[in-house]
């Protein structure tokens, strides 16, 4: 087998950081815009929507472990992601051209089930084209470059919202898919290191952990619980500032929507660079403690105003949170998995358990609105936010190990604080 160095001079690190950028554009061409086109828009009510993002999100999160299984077991990275891009191009022009409840369901349920893979296909490749001592500083480059793609797609959201209609926001979904799958291909197909991209370098025997071992596996568990409730809390925050923003203003909605996400994904963009840097010094569980405080402070501070500046405001916090969320979980998984060869999996696992959260929450956040007010939503997204916080707190062990010091001989503030995790 050839050496990583010998991989490495193949590959051009450039390649990684368009393909991040461009899949962001991708996904964020469709997300949030889809309930404010469909609320301001449409007509439609909140519950209707709910029931489009749960079905679609629980749908979707059926897929999320197998997709991660396939890509571990797969030698053709590339070419899922590309065929993914295909299928999401497809139903993002379908969204803007049959914008009625069933064609909508169907799109949207297979964009949720297709998204499945970009996550875990982008980090096994991040996994197989670079060192482990690199890894963390990678890791959050990689969410750097991909909110600085949600950036760009929310200004030509703005745009085209602005000149054209809201409508016309899904038609850019082609474009970016296929800047997307150029860019994926120009990583050298010899350069990934399959073994490496399933965290299958270490171990032990030629077999790989089995689904039973990662059940039993408390860390991981723990790990992906706390998630599934940072997103049960999160998700329906911006759609709800979206939807306040857009019932106030509403000449100008693509526009306050771009305007929220702006203002958190410029935030992101240097707290995941930040995050890169430090996560091997300080340790992950510090750092993810600051992000999982942040959400219950975000959802309790919305209600406070309505005023359009202040929610937007507010929506800088999300660049906190979600910035280290995005940064630091694929390399916690990668702490947690190291040696199984099941990397992969457990990050469709995790996504599993954090898209149950989010997709629970779109419906049940969207029925208390309907009953209950903005306001109540709100608070009864903070309180499980703090729930998130506590049990991370109480629960989740440190995840750095002692071998990941910065030089010879020194090793780092997580390595002389890390202890194994404890089994059940």
């Amino acid at each position: 087998m050839k050496s990583s160095a010998a991989r490495a001079l193949r590959f051009d690190s450039r390649s990684l950081d368009a393909l991040n950028f461009l899949i962001a554009d991708v996904r964020g061409a469709v997300g949030p815009y889809l309930n404010v086109f469909l609320v301001a828009n449409q007509g439609w009510s909140q519950s209707a929507v709910g029931v489009v993002t749960t079905t679609s999100g629980l749908v979707g999160l059926l897929f999320n472990a197998p997709a991660g299984a396939l890509i571990d077991e797969t030698r053709a990275k590339r070419g899922l992601v590309v065929a993914a891009l295909a299928v999401l191009a497809l139903c993002g022009a379908a969204i803007a051209l049959v914008p009625t409840f069933w064609p909508l369901l169907l799109a949207s349920t297979t964009m949720s089930v297709v998204g499945d893979l970009f996550g875990p296909a982008i980090a096994a490749l991040t996994l197989g084209l670079f060192p482990r001592r690199l890894l963390a500083r990678r890791m959050g480059r990689n969410s750097a470059f991909d909110h600085a793609g949600n950036i760009a797609v929310a200004l030509v959201a703005a745009a085209v919202g602005w000149a054209s209609s809201p409508a016309a926001v899904f038609l850019s979904t082609p474009i970016f898919a296929a800047l997307a799958a150029a860019a994926v291909l120009t990583i050298p197909a010899s350069a990934i290191d399959h073994d490496k991209a399933r965290e299958r370098a270490r171990c032990r025997t030629d077999e790989a952990a089995s689904w039973r071992e990662l059940l039993r596996n408390r860390p991981l568990v723990i790990f992906a619980l706390c998630a599934a409730m940072f997103h049960f809390a999160n998700a329906p925050l911006l759609p709800l500032v979206g939807q306040k923003l857009a019932l106030a203003h509403p000449a100008y909605e693509t526009a306050m929507m771009s305007s929220c996400i702006i203002a958190a994904q410029a935030i992101m963009l240097p707290i995941a660079i930040i995050v890169g840097r430090t996560a091997d010094r300080f340790g992950r569980k510090p750092i993810f403690l600051i992000g999982y405080a942040i959400l219950p402070l975000r959802a309790f501070l919305y209600p406070l105003s309505n005023d359009g500046w202040w929610l937007i405001g507010v929506q800088l916090l999300d660049g906190v949170g979600a910035g280290i969320f995005g940064a630091l979980a694929p390399l916690v998984i990668a702490d947690i998995m190291r040696g199984t060869g099941r990397y992969n999996l457990a990050q469709g696992a995790v996504a599993s358990a954090l898209g149950a959260g989010a997709s629970l929450s779109g419906l049940c956040a969207g029925v208390v609105v309907d009953r209950y007010g903005y306001s109540a939503g709100f608070v009864a997204l903070g309180i499980v936010a703090t729930a998130a916080f506590c049990l991370f707190a109480i629960a989740m062990p440190e995840t750095a190990r002692p071998d990941l010091s910065r030089a010879p001989g020194r090793p780092t503030d997580a390595a002389r604080r890390w202890t194994a995790p404890t089994p059940w």
